[in-house]
């Protein structure tokens, strides 16, 4: 028997997936979460050998999830079952641990096969999942990891259409050290303006708008 987590924040998903799995008797849905804190909590007490993982819901980040379970629950092997097929999100699961990242029009055979090989300790990333995220750290990981922190935030600024000034205030810096910043940003990123660098944002890194604050 194989005991499983579901942790989506949809109701209707969560009865949709429970419908399919009951219907595989060596499959048994132990407990069921809505949010990052509840998932944390029910792994806890539960220590499924399965955790059905949607990708974003309230609470603390999938990945920041992912690495408390392979901390505190390290025999709870994840699949990602997500809407969002992005190769930023496929990198950042990947490089937390999950055991695979599947995407919510799977057919139920699939996603079935898929617990069974994840609970007998197998990856489920395909070549084709695997040649993504090489393409994109290629592209644009190597480039964001060697922004700093504060180059970081303060491409955030940038992205939410913030001005040197507005910048320097937001950040408690000086307008010399904002625009020494932009001008190393732009370099490490390899674009021409603070719209290409917006740009570069929005096509490689979605996940860090929903950060912005208003």
């Amino acid at each position: 028997m194989i005991s499983l987590v579901l942790a989506d924040d949809h109701p209707t998903i969560r009865a949709g997936l429970r419908a399919i799995l009951s219907e595989t008797p060596d499959i048994q849905i132990v407990g069921e979460a809505q949010d990052g804190i509840e998932v944390e909590k029910i792994v806890d007490k539960l220590r499924p050998q399965i955790l059905l993982l949607n990708l974003r819901m309230p609470g603390p980040r999938s990945a920041e999830v992912e690495k408390w379970v392979r901390t505190h629950c390290p025999e709870t092997e994840t699949l990602i079952l997500t809407g969002h097929d992005m190769d930023f999100y496929l990198a950042e699961m990947m490089d937390a641990g999950v055991a695979g990242y599947l995407t919510k029009n799977e057919t139920s055979e699939r996603l079935i096969d898929c617990i069974y090989r994840a609970a007998q300790g197998n990856k489920i990333f395909t070549e084709e999942q695997y040649s993504r995220v090489l393409r994109w750290r290629e592209a644009a990981g190597d480039k964001w990891e060697s922004l700093t922190d504060r180059e970081r935030e303060i491409i955030k600024c940038v992205v939410r259409g913030l001005d040197n000034a507005e910048i320097a205030q937001t950040l408690d810096v000086s307008l010399k050290t904002v625009a020494f910043h932009i001008s190393n940003i732009l370099e490490k990123l390899d674009v021409h303006s603070r719209q290409e660098a917006t740009a570069w944002v929005h096509r490689y890194l979605p996940d860090i708008l929903e950060e912005l604050p208003g």
